[in-house]
């Protein structure tokens, strides 16, 4: 059996790598725990260093940063794995929110975790789970996505993807591009319930609740700032149920009833013709009728 045990409370000769969650845009949300962590750290890793400095000098927070970012990442992977195992207690932290979620972050702590490295997640601040609060639309089971591809194709493929899933999507979206974004998603998932939230825990926070079509209309007249979410609601129609018999060949549906079933192979025959929806001949022929 291949399982790995983490147990954080215990003491180890490496160091842990912290997951810090920062405020997605009111300061004042950024837990005590998370504070005592970015002072206590011996270097913080950080998406953008200019950024993170700035929350620093908020909260008079002085330590070392060292840049780790979508283009650095795999340069700096094993600087900070070494350090872990030198024992230096590392803090990961992203621009806004939960890292890795639609940022860096997921590379370094799969090398932590292969090291026997601890890795300890602080909860926080998520734009993703804010929006779906406070759509109103269901949040017994969500599908968070993150950003869509940019390409038009390869957006509309991967709305084409999720269009049958009955949880509600979320995703994260750019004001530029958002009145295309959610024109495609009328396109393809149709006139749902959309709501729009922005400049989540800001001043300016905003929530646009409607039906997709509604909703697209008043971003085209009310163009936004600031990064969205996009919160969908989910498919109501019901999957299809696949007939048990779908990938059998209609010989093999017939042997099915005669062998399982008990049945005479007149009555198996029939009875094919019922669950496939043709007649009976189509059956015959198929089976008997040399092609």
């Amino acid at each position: 059996m291949n399982v790995h045990i983490q147990e954080s409370y215990k003491e180890s000769k490496s160091g842990k790598l912290f997951i810090v969650p920062t405020p997605i845009g009111n300061l004042e949300d950024i837990t005590f725990r998370a504070l005592q962590t970015l002072k206590e750290v011996d270097l913080i890793a950080a998406e953008d260093t200019r950024h993170t400095q700035k929350l620093l000098n908020h909260f008079d927070i002085k330590n070392n940063l060292i840049s780790y970012h979508e283009h650095s990442k795999q340069s700096r992977k094993e600087q900070l794995i070494t350090k872990l195992i030198e024992g230096k207690h590392i803090a990961l932290v992203s621009d806004a929110g939960m890292p890795t979620i639609s940022d860096p972050g997921y590379d370094l702590i799969k090398a932590a975790i292969e090291q026997d490295i601890s890795v300890v997640v602080l909860p926080g601040a998520n734009a993703a789970l804010c929006a779906l609060v406070g759509s109103g639309l269901p949040s017994n089971e969500y599908l968070f996505y993150g950003f869509l591809p940019r390409k038009k194709k390869e957006q509309e493929a991967e709305l084409e993807r999720l269009k049958n899933i009955q949880a509600t999507l979320i995703f994260y979206e750019s004001p530029y591009r958002l009145a295309d974004t959610l024109q495609n998603i009328t396109k393809s998932l149709g006139n749902r319930q959309v709501v729009i939230a922005r400049e989540i825990t800001k001043i300016h926070e905003t929530y646009v609740r409607g039906n997709a079509r509604d909703v697209l209309q008043w971003i085209k007249n009310h163009p936004v700032k600031g990064e969205c979410c996009i919160v969908v609601e989910g498919t109501d129609e019901k999957p299809k149920q696949i007939a048990w018999w779908e990938n059998l060949t209609i010989e093999e549906h017939v042997k099915h009833y005669e062998q399982f079933e008990k049945m005479s192979h007149k009555l198996a025959l029939k009875q094919v013709a019922t669950d496939r929806n043709i007649s009976k001949r189509d059956v015959y022929q198929a089976i008997h009728v040399k092609k």
